[in-house]
């Protein structure tokens, strides 16, 4: 059912709780990509224990129907971003299948496939995308658990965050340029640094998503409680943007997924509960 239009306000910062997901397959939606080429049409997957699905939706959580990616699998995808494709001209769907909770894959995969059309129903559900490009890559300071990435629209590197509960105790970013998908085997990632974001379990303070704005001068970073902003520079290094922290406690059960907007406000999405499906947010943050 969807739920009323509810405002909230927290200092500047102002949420819209705008629909709930109406597709009985999206339980756990951990990454959200806003189409540019399909005005309206949100594209989101699920975390673990899913198949290679990708979903389309709106604000209000409209079920319209499935697209299976054929040539990827579905171990733990985490994230996904919308960036332009690594070998064709167009923008790419990237999904992340990076989770990794007790930090022991060896190597995870990122996948890119073009944007396909959207579906014409919710009953359309037998859609297939091109077959997937797979990057294999691997961290140089062993495992992370990385759920969010982010793809610059200005050198089509990817860029992946780690969680920052594992055992270096630091949020870091990671880095992997466009030639990367020509290469042979596995990847090894650049670290770029560590992330002025202190993690705290207790306080959500923990990285889920990640997205960087269409003219890629602005990145948004996520945890369950705040987003966080960063000017990138040479070699994607990020350094505070000039804006306040913006505080999404209490918005979402357990909130994941984040991307930009055409007008620099956000979309949020979060995981279904024990209170319902799980749900979407924009928001609008102080600057």
């Amino acid at each position: 059912m969807f739920l009323p239009f509810l405002l909230l306000q927290s200092a500047a910062t102002v949420t819209a709780l705008t629909g709930t997901f109406r597709s009985t397959r999206v339980t756990e939606s951990s990454g959200v990509v806003v189409s540019r080429a399909h005005p309206g049409i949100l594209w989101t997957h699920n975390d673990s224990g899913d198949g290679p699905y990708l979903y389309a939706t709106d604000v209000l959580g409209t079920d319209r129907g499935a697209v299976r990616v054929p040539g990827a699998e579905a171990v733990d995808w985490e994230d996904m971003a919308l960036g332009p494709c690594p070998r064709q001209p167009g923008d790419c769907l990237y999904i992340g299948d990076t989770g990794d909770n007790l930090e022991r894959r060896p190597s995870v995969t990122v996948y890119a496939v073009p944007e396909p059309e959207p579906p014409l129903t919710a009953a359309d559900t037998q859609r297939v995308t091109a077959a997937a490009l797979a990057l294999s890559l691997y961290y140089p300071d062993g495992p992370h658990d990385v759920e969010a990435l982010y793809v610059s629209p200005r050198d089509t590197a990817v860029y992946l965050v780690s969680k920052g509960r594992g055992r270096h105790g630091t949020i870091r970013l990671y880095r992997v340029n466009r030639a990367a998908w020509d290469a042979p085997g596995h990847v090894r990632a650049e670290l770029v640094q560590t992330l002025p974001i202190v993690p705290n379990g207790a306080a959500g303070r923990l990285v889920t998503g990640a997205t960087v704005r269409a003219d890629g001068g602005l990145v948004a970073i996520r945890t369950y409680t705040e987003i966080y902003f960063f000017s990138p520079g040479a070699g994607g290094l990020l350094t505070p943007a000039d804006r306040p922290v913006c505080p999404i406690a209490a918005r979402e059960g357990a909130g994941e997924g984040i991307a930009f907007r055409a007008d620099s406000s956000l979309v949020l999405t979060s995981e279904a509960n024990m209170l319902g499906p799980g749900t979407i947010h924009t928001v609008r943050c102080p600057r």
